[in-house]
């Protein structure tokens, strides 16, 4: 059995572990597997939300392993999802987080949001907040 690593791999890995470990430190709870959790499903949300050519634009700029859960299971002939609004985004993290009383999902997805912004290229997070309805803008605005 080999003992060789595939370098790609490991940077990827070390990169996702970084977006984790920064949105766990911007929520303060000290558990990678709920930050880990609260990236997906705000990112899945996201993606469902944007137009096809941004969720592409945005998949590219992610780590490997990042973009492998950003895909996951994304259906792209029902993308966007136009009628989803600021209410039903965050309802969207408070599903996931069910079994979480007290779960703020507004301050979970701004943190998510901040973490993209830390990472992606200023012109796509802008070009993300330009396709994004008014009261979603203000929450990546205020991430």
């Amino acid at each position: 059995m080999s003992t060789q690593k595939i370098p790609s791999f490991d940077n990827s890995l070390q990169k996702t572990q970084a977006w984790i470990q920064e949105l766990d430190a911007k929520l303060q709870w000290g558990d990678l597997h709920k930050s880990y959790k609260a990236l997906r499903v705000t990112l899945h949300t996201l993606r469902d939300r944007l137009p096809l050519s941004e969720v592409v634009q945005l998949g590219a700029q992610l780590p490997m392993l990042v973009r492998g859960f950003y895909y996951d299971g994304w259906r792209p002939l029902r993308t966007p999802q136009v009628k989803l609004n600021k209410k039903e985004f965050l309802s969207a993290i408070e599903d996931e987080f069910r079994d979480e009383v007290g779960l703020d999902a507004e301050k979970v997805c701004k943190a998510v949001f901040y973490t993209i912004e830390m990472r992606v290229s200023p012109g796509e997070c802008g070009d993300i907040a330009s396709v994004l309805p008014r009261d979603l803008r203000e929450l990546w605005i205020a991430a």
